[in-house]
């Protein structure tokens, strides 16, 4: 039992001597590997253009020979044709990219206690 404890302690002492940047890495090392529910809607104006859902996460690119980030994000999921947040018939999983600088976008977690349409 005081092994626990100590094995607990030293992972608490470890992890508050990590950077913010290693902290924030791990978290989202944990939540891709739990899954999230997330979705993409992209707008054209004040219209809503597409909606893709059902993403495990989104990254930014990085340049293959200097290593820093790209102004565009990627990722996959389902594009939601009829915008009613179910994967119908004909909805297949896709890539998709989208700029940081072109795009009107909001990037959210579909939380099932909401109701939708």
């Amino acid at each position: 039992m005081k092994l626990k404890w100590l094995i607990l302690a030293g992972t608490m002492l470890w992890l508050s001597g990590c950077t913010q940047e290693t902290q924030n890495s791990l978290s989202r090392s944990l939540q891709n590997w739990t899954g999230t529910n997330g979705v993409l809607d992209v707008y054209a104006g004040d219209k809503l253009v597409h909606r893709m859902i059902k993403i495990d996460k989104i990254s930014t690119a990085k340049g293959t020979t200097d290593g820093k980030p790209r102004p565009y994000r990627y990722g996959y999921g389902y594009h939601d044709l009829n915008f009613n947040y179910k994967v119908d018939p004909g909805e297949k999983k896709e890539y998709f990219e989208f700029s940081d600088y072109s795009t009107s976008y909001f990037f959210y977690e579909k939380n099932s206690k909401y109701p939708t349409k």
